[in-house]
């Protein structure tokens, strides 16, 4: 595992671990995996994905009823991230305040890492 002894690899913001119980109560999953993968125009893109069990090397963050599984090859991307749910008059959505980021396209969805050119 990947990270800081003690410290949670990702946090969640209250109305992020809110939506995550109610999408793991309505669709019967029992969390929420997110990882990476490459795409898009800056280079990567966030994942999600529901799972009905823990893969043995994925990072677990529970969280207010939430739990939340880092892929095993997101987890040095992801650390330190804090995940936030935001609705406004458009769209609704998970946001990663991630700041293992250096660059991200304009539409949020394509992100590039520190270190990665």
């Amino acid at each position: 595992m990947f990270g800081i002894p003690g410290k949670q690899a990702v946090t969640l913001t209250p109305a992020a671990a809110a939506q995550i119980t109610r999408l793991m109560a309505k669709n019967d999953h029992s969390g929420l995996r997110i990882g990476v993968k490459k795409g898009g125009c800056a280079g990567m893109e966030y994942t999600m994905e529901y799972v009905q069990a823990t893969d043995p090397n994925d990072e677990i963050v529970e969280q207010d009823g939430a739990r939340v599984m880092i892929a095993p090859m997101a987890q040095m991307f992801l650390f330190g991230t804090e995940i936030d749910y935001e609705t406004s008059l458009l769209e609704s959505g998970f946001k990663f305040n991630n700041p293992n980021v250096s660059e991200a396209c304009g539409c949020g969805e394509s992100i590039k890492f520190n270190g990665m050119d």
